[in-house]
């Protein structure tokens, strides 16, 4: 674990609202303290979100590489108007879409570091933050000893492969075979719409600038404490990862849930999922079953630091933020 100055221990502390510029002027110092903090207020405040939480010895550090709004004609199975009414009544409606984050976390028990996704690094939205992020915390890419990448969908692998470069250069990369084949099939790619041709492109650099990946077979155990759990449908090899020790567990469930649909729903879907049925009856299993398990969840899109429950409520499924902050 890296040693962090105050101020970088400072900026990883649970959801901290850290500036540089408001910072500086301090509490004392008089005039020129108040014109500072002034002109602080006046101005944009550029702010790197971080949440830690602890699962037995590790520590789990929720990213962000920032943000998309998808048009709400994107979630076939409801029209364009339900889903905006939806996202009014749950006050995240944008005057273009739903708000999507785009989450990684950070997984580190002392000895190693374990990135979940690579974020989407400029090719969507408002994205290319996780550097920056990692930046805070005192970290550069190649130390990140692994990096497990939950489907190959651009937003979470696109950093990866940034600049045309191998930006984890020390990092085994763990992907699922299924999505290796499809990603990189041609005939796949031909008969692919437009906006999933930058994904097949991405699939095909990380395969040449990653020659060691690790193709990985179903569920299994990548170190002590960190497997692998097989949730296809969204993509053929879409994977979540379970975090666990010391009677404690979170599971990352990347794409499984998308911010206003679900879980209250399972006959919507996202416009990028190309098997439909799959992808439904993967979320009929999965929705029910980590309810009665009260299983803690991280989620790659929805608001952050993408943290909550799948709960059943007089029954329908609903969403649950998880209390999770200044927790023993």
């Amino acid at each position: 674990m890296p040693q962090l100055s105050r101020r970088a221990f400072a900026s990883a502390l649970p959801l901290s609202l850290m500036g540089g510029s408001l910072l500086a002027g301090g509490l004392i110092g008089g005039a020129p303290a108040f014109a500072t903090t002034q002109a602080a207020a006046k101005a944009p405040v550029s702010v790197t979100p971080l949440a830690q939480i602890r699962i037995g010895r590790f520590t789990v550090t929720a990213l962000t590489d920032g943000y998309a709004d998808m048009p709400y004609n994107y979630f076939p199975g409801r029209s364009a108007d339900e889903v905006e009414k939806a996202a009014v009544a749950q006050f995240t409606a944008r005057q273009s879409g739903v708000r999507f984050l785009f989450n990684q976390y950070l997984v580190e028990d002392g000895e190693r570091r374990i990135l979940i996704d690579a974020g989407a690094a400029g090719s969507i939205g408002q994205t290319g933050d996780l550097p920056k992020a990692l930046g805070t915390l005192g970290l550069q890419p190649d130390q990140i000893d692994a990096v497990i990448v939950t489907h190959m969908h651009q937003d979470h692998m696109g950093g990866l492969i940034l600049g045309g470069k191998n930006n984890y250069p020390n990092a085994e990369v763990y992907i699922d075979r299924r999505d290796v084949k499809h990603w990189t099939d041609p005939a796949k790619r031909s008969g692919a719409p437009d906006f999933l041709q930058t994904s097949f492109t991405m699939a095909d650099e990380v395969v040449r600038l990653y020659p060691k990946l690790q193709a990985i077979d179903g569920e299994r155990e990548i170190m002590r404490g960190v497997s692998i759990v097989d949730l296809t449908g969204h993509t053929p090899g879409h994977i979540g990862v379970r975090i666990e020790d010391d009677g404690k567990s979170l599971i990352m469930v990347s794409d499984m849930i998308f911010p206003v649909v679900h879980p209250a729903a399972t006959d919507v879907f996202f416009l990028f999922e190309q098997d439909q049925a799959a992808a439904k009856a993967m979320r009929d299993r999965f929705f029910p079953q980590a309810a009665a398990e009260g299983a803690l969840i991280a989620a790659t899109h929805m608001p952050f630091p993408g943290l909550g429950r799948v709960v059943a409520d007089r029954g329908q499924m609903r969403w649950e933020v998880a209390d999770w902050a200044l927790q023993t």
